[in-house]
């Protein structure tokens, strides 16, 4: 981080935002998609796996952004511990918002499934055909979206205590900035 400021940039905001909704959708999709063999689960699939891309590029451009513009500071008033734990919270959430659509684009090419964009265009597979390494990286992509689900519901009660309880300026950072 260059410089000092008490704001997240409006590309940081959009990016937080347009992820939120997306990685929302995503948890929902996903949920229904695993529990219903109607014919909405084509659908479901149709829209998973290329939110997912999504999810994974606007990730990617959120860490260059993160990287380069930083993060405004916690108030002096949040205790070590809580900043801390702040901290790898964040670290944990970039990390499986890059590793759950990588993953799950490397266990549909072990099934031997397409990635599908839109139309005709295919994304190559990342691993050859494996059925045990689909049933591996089936299971691990469900374990780390409950773990994701987790980490949002803890970043979403956080940012609820700080802009509603203890009111110190975290939450209106990323929700309007100045």
């Amino acid at each position: 981080m260059t410089r000092a400021h008490r704001h997240f940039s409006p590309l940081q905001r959009w990016l937080h935002w347009s992820m939120a909704v997306a990685m929302l959708a995503m948890l929902f999709i996903g949920v229904i998609m695993v529990s219903t063999l109607s014919q909405a689960h084509t659908l479901l699939i149709a829209l998973h796996r290329p939110l997912g891309i999504l999810i994974l590029a606007l990730v990617l451009v959120r860490i260059i952004v993160r990287v380069t513009r930083g993060s405004p500071p916690l108030p002096d008033s949040v205790p070590s511990l809580q900043q801390t734990a702040a901290k790898a919270s964040h670290i944990l959430l970039y990390a499986l918002m890059l590793i759950m659509p990588l993953i799950g684009w490397a266990m549909v090419s072990a099934g031997g499934y397409p990635v599908t964009l839109f139309g005709a265009y295919h994304l190559p597979p990342l691993v050859s055909t494996d059925a045990r390494l689909f049933a591996l990286l089936r299971a691990l992509h469900t374990w780390l979206a409950f773990a994701l689900f987790a980490l949002v519901i803890g970043h979403l009660a956080a940012a609820l205590m700080h802009g509603l309880i203890r009111r110190d300026g975290v939450f209106s950072s990323m929700a309007r900035g100045r």
